[in-house]
């Protein structure tokens, strides 16, 4: 969300920051709404005070017993309450306009950020790890999978398209997949584990700026709720409508949960396997800091995923994603992208975020640094940390063997009683 005070004192410096996002110039239009909105409380605050005024003079009138002079004002005064509610009615319309427009407008591109139309434009920032060789032709994981418990022939049948049913090792290695993640989040990071409702209402996917521009996006209970498509949906709304202490800060919140997501947009894509389903596991890192910390943060957090992905020995690279291909919350964006051997391609496996002060707009969520009476707006920051199920298929892929087969990492072992590998059956 935009402060239109910020709009006001450099609407060139706004209209130049959407211009980076392929956006036309908005700052005059807002700036005419903002004005009428202002005017109406100009005129309602002048006629309240003119009213004051009136019902003094009339008093003073009638202590007077100039009757003609006190009928005259009470006709002020009664014009002046027909006008008042009329002011206001003014007031709350322009405020809503200007509050719908402003929340359909993304956040603005940090200034490292490259311009760019999509994917193709983001920057490579670094490779890690070096592809696997095979002495056979590596298969996608939807060839291999099916013979290790990865079901979706069941899963269609229960639920329709983009859906899976995992079981036997296949389940248990999702299973260690989402807990090792936590478990490092925790224990060597220092996160807050947190178990989050998976069912929130308007304000919260609001929040966080899935609505009310990916509506479409979502699912929706009957009873108006919205599943949610990310943790960080709830993980972040922890901290809305709240004034915290700087010493408060940071926060760092992680939460292992399902996610759920309608994909309106991907007809035709990943039809095939686990990489693009309806309902997935994640595991979800938030951190809220204050604004001089937020850059560093972030780096961090990308660095943790990062060491997931590099403790499964999985090769990947960051990309920085171009302006074309920021999300509509965020100022700045990494991706990890993990080395498919099938695929003979890097896919997208985590994205890790700066929202600077935009979620925190929408979510009235601040703090009072040290010795200041006024509040500030904090930063969230997100980063997936990482997908279980797309970590599922990398690990498939890079640890398959010639007969069908799939080595556990051994770093997974512990978390399967000591199996090495999945056996077709």
């Amino acid at each position: 969300m935009h402060d239109i005070r910020a709009i006001r004192d450099d609407p060139a410096a706004f209209d130049a920051a959407l211009a980076r996002r392929g956006l036309p110039p908005q700052a005059a239009s807002l700036l005419a709404i903002d004005e009428r909105r202002r005017e109406s409380i100009a005129a309602a605050q002048e006629a309240q005070t003119r009213r004051n005024e009136l019902s003094k003079q009339i008093g003073q009138a009638k202590a007077q017993k100039d009757e003609v002079r006190a009928e005259a004002l009470m006709a002020d005064v009664a014009a002046l309450k027909t006008r008042l509610p009329q002011l206001e009615e003014d007031e709350r319309a322009a405020a809503a306009e200007l509050d719908t427009r402003l929340a359909a407008i993304p956040n603005h591109p940090a200034s490292d950020v490259p311009g760019g139309t999509d994917e193709e434009d983001n920057v490579l920032v670094h490779h890690w790890g070096t592809p696997r060789t095979f002495d056979f032709p590596p298969r996608e994981h939807d060839a291999i999978a099916p013979a290790l418990g990865m079901d979706f022939d069941t899963g269609v049948a229960l639920a329709g398209a983009r859906f899976t049913l995992l079981r036997g090792g296949m389940a248990r290695l999702s299973r260690a997949l989402g807990q090792f993640m936590l478990d490092r989040l925790v224990n060597d990071y220092g996160f807050e584990e947190v178990s989050p409702p998976l069912l929130v209402r308007d304000e919260v996917a609001f929040g966080t700026g899935q609505l009310p521009k990916f509506a479409e996006d979502l699912f929706r209970t009957t009873d108006g709720r919205w599943l949610i498509s990310t943790a960080e949906m709830s993980l972040t709304n922890m901290v809305r409508e709240r004034i915290m202490t700087e010493a408060e800060l940071p926060l760092h919140f992680a939460a292992l949960t399902p996610c759920f997501r309608s994909e309106a947009g991907s007809a035709g894509r990943d039809t095939r396997g686990l990489i693009r389903q309806h309902q997935f596991e994640k595991v979800e890192m938030v951190s809220i800091t204050t604004p001089e910390a937020s850059d560093a943060e972030h780096e961090r957090m990308t660095r943790i995923a990062e060491g997931v992905l590099e403790a499964l020995d999985l090769p990947y690279r960051r990309m920085l994603l171009c302006t074309g291909d920021l999300g509509f919350s965020m100022a700045r964006t990494f991706d990890l992208e993990v080395w498919l051997p099938g695929q003979q391609r890097y896919r997208e496996i985590s994205s890790c975020s700066n929202g600077t002060d935009f979620q925190a707009r929408r979510m009235s969520a601040r703090y009072r640094a040290e010795g200041e009476k006024a509040t500030r707006f904090v930063h969230t920051l997100n980063g997936s940390g990482l997908a279980v199920g797309r970590t599922l298929v990398a690990v498939i892929e890079n640890y398959q063997q010639a007969d069908g087969s799939v080595v556990v990492p051994d770093i997974l072992r512990p978390y399967m009683g000591g199996l090495e590998r999945l056996e077709p059956r």
